[in-house]
């Protein structure tokens, strides 16, 4: 299972974010265009990715927690229109959406995100990720830590929940 540690936080700066990226290399992906269907699950989290560029299952285990967070994650490349997403909305029940234009950059393994989500606002996201174990999670924390201070993102930004949370609270009760 990969394991990554990450951080989201409110966005002041894209830009000088996007101009430090581009000064170090970044290789950019591109933008995305992502829709994050989150399904009603008893276990960590579940959300099914549509995006022109990105299209995943996504199962995760992350707390929800101010600073760096370790997430364990489990992907599934999905297939656009492949009847997936209906499977689960049927089965276990949509719990909410997440909308949002991501551009995608990545520096070795550590991808950064630059989001607007409809709703919410600006943010980004740092992510030092781990594929096969070969990484010690100490390593990865240091990389997060190294682009939170290198981006200049104030503790006051760092997020702990994730923009399910932030979207579920805004939504009005059944």
């Amino acid at each position: 299972m990969p394991t990554l540690i990450e951080i989201k936080a409110r966005s002041r700066n894209a830009n000088t974010v996007r101009d430090i990226l581009r000064k170090k290399n970044a290789d950019f992906k591109g933008i995305d265009r992502q829709v994050d269907t989150y399904f009603r699950v008893p276990h960590g989290r579940l959300k099914l990715r549509e995006g022109n560029i990105e299209n995943h299952l996504i199962h995760y285990f992350r707390k929800n927690q101010s600073g760096p967070k370790k997430s364990e994650v489990l992907l599934y490349k999905s297939t656009p229109g492949s009847g997936l997403k209906a499977i689960l909305e049927t089965s276990v029940g949509v719990l909410t959406v997440v909308d949002k234009e991501r551009e995608i950059y990545f520096i070795d393994n550590v991808k950064f995100h630059i989001d607007r989500v409809q709703g919410l606002g600006n943010f980004i996201e740092i992510e030092a990720i781990d594929k096969d174990g070969s990484i010690p999670e100490a390593d990865l924390l240091r990389q997060c830590e190294f682009y939170i201070d290198l981006f200049g993102v104030k503790k006051s930004d760092l997020l702990e929940d994730s923009y399910s949370d932030m979207i579920l609270r805004k939504q009005p009760e059944p």
